[in-house]
């Protein structure tokens, strides 16, 4: 039977290792060049009727005999020091199991954020040269900072899928662009697009875990059971896959599939059962100088480390655990048990997944590649945490004193936890800075373990080649005995930035396959050659509000040869290699297409992005129309703005959501509750303003109106809300502030409140009893 594929070579397993078999070169015929593949050509016969006519059925792609299963596994948010797997504090057993079958490397690299990552991932080409500079809310309009996944650089689910591999994704999607998740679409950047046949999760960089804004394929839906029911998104993904993957080999048990699961934990917020919080109560009471010391010393003594690797510098913006004062003592332990709580649980979900890919009829031809994070673990916290991550990102920080009222709230539904920078610096251990922070390791280094029980062989062995995330589609393509086709969908390729690393698989002393790799997130830049590296960082991961600009910029210098963790700068040493290598970084970024460098944080939210609704300012809703983004809704932040709804309504059923927008982290609601027409404004939690009419909601038509009169004078400014019904004020109240940039990641919505609510004044989706006409909004843009 003829292949509509052309393997580079056929792998075979003899006496436990991975043989290339030089006859498949041999005999290859011509290269694959373009995917899809043509229609075959009809080799039967076609007479006046079928008595004298000849059937040729048409033969379907199909991966290569003997390829694989392949599972990326993708964490979010996750230090190399966290896991026990890795020396951390944090028991995962399930990622121990697989380590001890399989193989840790120790030398492996993100983009140190997570948009740009997966972007990495899924192309096979740098961040950069896959338009994913940065992230989707803070994108620009220069093409290598637009987030729009370029055709030229096509995923590994299309190259798979087009060899007949069935795809599904599951989890976290941060790679369509924001202004492109509506019911409107487009949606030919949707992970259903982008080669992956199925997609159950969330299109933003995090989302509420009881209660997510998801997606089935590009149709919303919502979760089948409430937080109160006991529901979790780990837990609901987790079941998706398993039943996915499970109904796969049910019906083709000997078909290999692709899946690529990307949980959004552990990414604030730190949504965590209290079970598995309550599991750490205590434990880091010691505060987090301490855990540095005690996850550097177990990781040299399990080899994660080497022998002689030191334990970088702690960071001088942080004080000391000592130096704390009780109170600060009592909180910053409390977010970190509900972190930790976070990833031990995490890890007991992935490991039911596990305990289901282990029991496949082809469990041991199935290659896992489960990287522990996308980047190092989060500062956005602040030096001091908060219980609102949404705020940081607008570039206001959270204190301790707002912090303390709401402690026991943390983990739980309506809360947005995050540990503060101490707890992320220790998480990242033994490397210096974290995520944001691409100039450094504590950034861009995650563990990576890896298993293929038919080829692998070392059980529990390490590997220490350096490597990056745009090596993973590459291993991919070379385990499957696929190859690189020049055009897919008719567009002409980018070759792939990645190499192939399965030589590791075999052998521990395989020839490094990467010797330069360059790095940069807001301007935090780095360049690696042959064991060097050079490291500017530029700007702080937990002040999205400082742009500190590009003059008097100090670069710093490490041979991380003989300093495996960026302890020891050498700048001053070696001044002429320093120079050297700040040389190849501009040859990378023109290669590769890193300018313009722009160090905004907070501001770039605030950039004009492609959108449906640009230049409007007038809006007509009905009944219906719910789960609208925030990027393509009206935009009433920094400006006065009307809103007028139309409601019909009976005696006995007047109550309900009329419009929200946002959740519980920040946003605006209109409702009726018990016949009073409310509004409620959320200001990142700290003060919610609530306006309850002075008259009841009349039998019939009505309309209910809020006016806003903005004071202006820049983002974020007070004003002066005014509650109208049936054109007779009825309340008002005044703010001091408002949201200038998001209100987060839940959606806007006429009739219902999906996500999580944005208030606690009454439960989601809370939907309105009565019948909306229609809902007017009028924007009113100073002149």
């Amino acid at each position: 039977m003829k292949k509509y594929f052309v393997s580079l070579f056929t792998a075979s397993v003899l006496c436990g290792s991975l043989i290339i078999s030089g006859q498949a070169l041999a005999q290859k015929k011509e290269a694959v060049k373009k995917l899809p593949y043509d229609d075959p050509a009809f080799k039967g016969k076609i007479g006046r009727t079928y008595k004298d006519s000849e059937m040729d059925w048409p033969e379907f792609p199909s991966p290569p005999e003997g390829a694989p299963n392949v599972i990326v596994i993708l964490l979010d948010d996750v230090g190399f020091g966290m896991t026990s797997t890795f020396g951390g504090s944090v028991p995962t057993p399930y990622l121990d199991s697989l380590a001890s079958e399989g193989l840790r490397y120790n030398r492996f690299h993100t983009t140190a954020i997570c948009g740009p990552t997966r972007a990495a991932l899924l192309t096979g080409r740098n961040h950069h040269n896959a338009a994913n500079g940065f992230l989707p809310e803070w994108a620009t309009g220069y093409p290598s900072y637009n987030t729009l996944i370029p055709r030229s650089t096509a995923t590994i689910g299309k190259m798979v899928k087009y060899n007949g591999m069935n795809t599904a994704w599951f989890g976290k999607n941060h790679n369509t662009p924001d202004w492109e998740t509506s019911a409107a679409g487009p949606f030919d950047r949707w992970p259903t697009a982008l080669g992956f046949d199925y997609f159950y999760g969330f299109n933003t960089g995090e989302t509420d875990q009881y209660n997510p804004v998801l997606f089935e394929n590009t149709v919303p839906v919502e979760p089948e059971t409430s937080p109160e029911e006991g529901y979790h998104f780990m837990t609901d993904m987790t079941d998706r896959a398993i039943s996915w993957i499970h109904g796969q080999k049910a019906i083709a048990p000997d078909k290999p599939v692709f899946m690529y699961f990307a949980p959004g934990a552990i990414h604030a917020p730190h949504h965590t059962p209290k079970e598995w919080r309550e599991k750490f109560k205590g434990q880091f009471d010691h505060g987090w100088d301490r855990e540095r010391e005690i996850v550097y010393a177990r990781q040299k003594e399990m080899g994660v480390i080497p022998a002689d690797a030191k334990l970088s510098p702690r960071n001088e913006n942080i004080k000391t655990w000592d130096s704390l004062s009780e109170d600060e003592k009592k909180f910053y332990a409390l977010l970190q048990e509900n972190y930790a709580g976070y990833m031990a649980f995490t890890d007991h979900e992935i490991g039911r997944l596990l305990e289901a890919i282990g029991k496949l009829p082809d469990a041991d031809n199935t290659l896992i590649m489960y990287i522990v994070g996308d980047n190092g673990a989060s500062t956005e916290g602040g030096l001091e945490g908060t219980l609102n991550e949404i705020k940081a990102l607008n570039g206001i920080q959270s204190q301790l004193s707002d912090n303390l009222k709401r402690a026991d709230e943390v983990g739980e539904p309506g809360s947005e936890p995050h540990i503060p920078v101490g707890w992320a610096m220790a998480a990242n251990t033994p490397f210096p800075w974290a995520k944001q922070v691409a100039s450094h390791f504590g950034g861009s280094r995650n563990p990576m373990v890896v298993t293929w029980p038919k080829v692998i062989k070392d059980k529990g062995g390490i590997r220490s080649q350096f490597l990056h995330v745009i090596d993973v589609l590459p291993t991919i393509l070379e385990a499957t005995g696929l190859e690189m086709p020049q055009y897919v969908d008719g567009v002409e390729q980018k070759p792939l930035d990645g190499k192939s690393f399965l030589s590791t698989f075999i052998d521990a002393d395989a020839p490094e396959i990467r010797n330069t790799q360059y790095f940069e997130i807001l301007s935090n830049r780095a360049l690696y050659h042959e064991g060097w590296v050079a490291a500017h960082q530029h700007t702080l991961p937990w002040r999205q509000d400082i742009a500190p600009g590009y003059q008097n910029e100090v670069w710093e210098l490490y041979n991380i040869e003989e300093d495996f963790s960026e302890a020891v700068n050498v700048a001053d040493q070696y001044p002429e290699k320093l120079e050297e290598l700040k040389a190849m970084w501009e040859e990378e970024a023109q290669k590769y297409h890193v300018y313009p460098l722009d160090d905004r944080g907070a501001a770039r939210l605030t950039v004009p992005k492609p959108s449906l609704i640009t230049g409007r300012t007038s809006f007509t809703y009905y009944e219906g129309a719910t789960r609208i983004p925030e990027p393509v809704a009206p935009n009433t932040k920094n400006t006065s703005w009307t809103m007028e709804a139309m409601l019909e309504t009976a005696s006995g059923h007047k109550d309900g959501v009329v419009n929200a927008i946002g959740g519980s982290s920040a946003g605006y609601v209109l409702y009726v509750k018990d016949g009073y027409p409310t509004f409620e404004y959320n200001f990142f939690q700290d003060k919610i303003t609530t306006i309850k009419s002075s008259k009841k909601l009349p039998d019939g038509m009505a309309s209910v109106k809020i006016d806003f009169a903005y004071d202006g004078g820049g983002a974020g400014k007070g004003g002066m809300f005014t509650l109208y019904l049936n054109n007779e004020k009825v309340g008002e109240a005044r703010v001091d502030a408002t949201v200038p940039a998001r209100f987060g990641i839940d959606t806007f919505g006429i009739g219902e409140d999906t996500g999580s609510p944005v208030t606690k004044s009454y439960p989601a989706p809370f939907e309105f009893q009565g019948k909306i006409a229609e809902v007017n909004i009028e924007l009113k843009p100073e002149k």
